[in-house]
């Protein structure tokens, strides 16, 4: 159980701080209008994820009976995640166009991360088969897995969206640097988990 809510934590770390639309979103956001719509924007994906998570859970049970299907999901998940880590280890500065407007950010953030692709993702064939797996009776497991990756997604943001608002140097310096390459090399063993269990599925 203690390893779900360590697997939730790191997803939720890299997914909360890594480079994409919603990140460049919460930044522009922070920027034009202050921290308190930076940190709208970080409670976006507890808006929109609730029904993608559904309907991944929804598919992976459809074909739980089918363990081939299952390892190449396994295995698609394995090339996300190093496609994840990738992505963190060619990290760069952050940048954002600014402009006023009107801030209207929880309403931007959601239509962003329901937009994106990654959130579907990510929970078809990383999260949803780590929830599916965790789960053997008990919905404790599962719920240790979900809590440790919204709090470290949602909280990440939201203390991005202080730095943000405070200095631009660090969300364009090294520390924020260092933490993408550690997350980076954690992925990878999140990786070889998944390319792993992908090849007892296929051969089981």
């Amino acid at each position: 159980m203690f390893n779900l809510l360590i697997a939730g934590i790191t997803l939720g770390l890299y997914s909360g701080l890594s480079p994409g639309p919603l990140l460049i979103l919460l930044i522009s956001q922070t920027l034009k209008h202050g921290h308190r719509e930076g940190i709208k924007v970080a409670f976006s994906p507890l808006i929109t994820d609730l029904p993608i998570i559904v309907v991944s859970l929804l598919f992976l049970s459809f074909v739980a009976g089918y363990s081939s299907i299952l390892g190449i999901i396994s295995i698609l998940g394995g090339l996300f995640l190093l496609y994840m880590a990738y992505e963190s280890f060619k990290t760069r500065e952050l940048t954002e166009n600014i402009e006023a407007e009107e801030p209207k950010s929880l309403k931007k953030g959601a239509t962003v991360n329901f937009l994106n692709p990654a959130p579907y993702l990510f929970w078809i064939t990383v999260g949803g088969p780590i929830i599916i797996t965790a789960y053997t009776g008990s919905i404790l497991a599962p719920l240790m897995f979900i809590i440790g990756f919204y709090v470290l997604l949602v909280g990440s943001k939201i203390v991005l969206a202080f730095a943000a608002g405070k200095s631009r140097e660090f969300i364009t310096g090294k520390p924020y640097l260092y933490i993408m390459r550690i997350l980076g090399a954690v992925l990878v063993i999140f990786a070889l988990y998944f390319f792993n269990q992908g090849v007892h599925l296929l051969i089981k």
